[in-house]
């Protein structure tokens, strides 16, 4: 147990203080590593996406959060409106489109 504990240390009992700015700038660089590895690139995504769903128009092929693959056919402030099928619409929040298909992809599935 040597190795955890230096032998001075433990015969005086006493604990032995790093540098508080050495410790000031590992918190600081472990909260830089955090922000630029996982906030910073889902802050991206997030804009990315709000983008994505404020350009929705009417005629652009998407595919929703569940999966439902369909053509947008009106455009309402918080909700859009999908042809899945000829004839069947479905109401679809907005920010629940998860992605915009190039056009003509509905009908390359057919």
């Amino acid at each position: 147990m040597n190795f955890f504990i230096s032998d001075a240390a433990a015969q005086s009992g006493a604990q032995q203080q790093g540098d508080p700015m050495v410790t000031l700038l590992f918190m600081v660089g472990i909260f830089a590593v955090m922000y630029f590895l996982m906030i910073r690139p889902q802050q991206k995504r997030m804009k990315a996406h709000q983008e994505m769903v404020n350009t929705l128009a009417v005629g652009d092929e998407v595919i929703s959060n569940g999966g439902t693959l369909g053509k947008v056919t009106l455009v309402d402030e918080t909700f859009i409106k999908m042809e899945i099928s000829e004839g069947l619409e479905i109401h679809v929040q907005r920010s629940a489109v998860a992605k915009v298909l190039p056009k003509g992809t509905i009908k390359s599935l057919k």
